[in-house]
């Protein structure tokens, strides 16, 4: 389980690579993307403590990050 945090490059390590069609795109951990789902849920049940808000931004900016990162890299490969 992930514990309370604030940085998203705490979280560096539960980031992976992973081949998808042609492209190596970053993708969370199991681990990773389960606890994001459990906090999402506990948000839609308004139940966050402050640390798990904390929590949840930091992942919800790596993952902002990933996906950004991921489309540029589908660009790349599609304009060359």
């Amino acid at each position: 389980m992930v514990t309370a945090l604030s940085k998203p490059s705490s979280l560096i390590h539960e980031i992976q690579l992973e081949k998808v069609d042609n492209w190596n795109l970053f993708k969370f951990s199991e681990s990773l993307q389960l606890r994001m789902e459990s906090l999402l849920e506990k948000k839609k049940a308004d139940q966050l403590t402050t640390d798990e808000i904390a929590e949840l931004d930091a992942i919800g900016e790596l993952d902002r990050i990933f996906t950004h990162m991921n489309a540029m890299l589908a660009a790349q490969d599609v304009n060359s």
